[in-house]
């Protein structure tokens, strides 16, 4: 079993930075593909990034190419999220998950872990 724990979120102005982080906890976690997902109100739970056991194979959601990026370090059972030139639409809370699958998981029923997740909030 993998307990995540995210932090990093919080108020920004658009074309800022956050660096979200996600610690884990759990024997399991370095054979884990992790993954960040994003909820907006009234909205879907959407996926952000993977990465996978390894940290050398990475998915990014096309919205956020090229602004976010997904890392992980096994020594300290964390993986981040860097996210550069935020956007208004980039505001929702985000969530980070584990999954038994590869990097390629993309949907939320393909994690079974999730964090409780942490409000991301751009200003224009």
């Amino acid at each position: 079993q993998v307990q995540l724990v995210e932090s990093g979120g919080g108020l920004v102005q658009a074309g800022g930075s956050l660096r979200l982080s996600c610690a884990a906890s759990g024997r399991t976690f370095s054979s884990r593909t992790m993954g960040w997902f994003r909820q907006a109100p009234g909205k879907e739970r959407e996926f952000v990034s993977s990465i996978n056991w390894s940290g050398d194979v990475t998915y990014v959601a096309a919205s956020v190419k090229g602004r976010f990026t997904i890392s992980r370090d096994r020594a300290k059972n964390t993986v981040y999220l860097q996210m550069n030139s935020l956007k208004p639409e980039d505001t929702a809370v985000y969530y980070c998950a584990a999954s038994p699958l590869s990097a390629a998981a993309s949907s939320p029923a393909e994690y079974g872990n999730w964090g409780q997740g942490t409000q991301v909030t751009v200003s224009s």
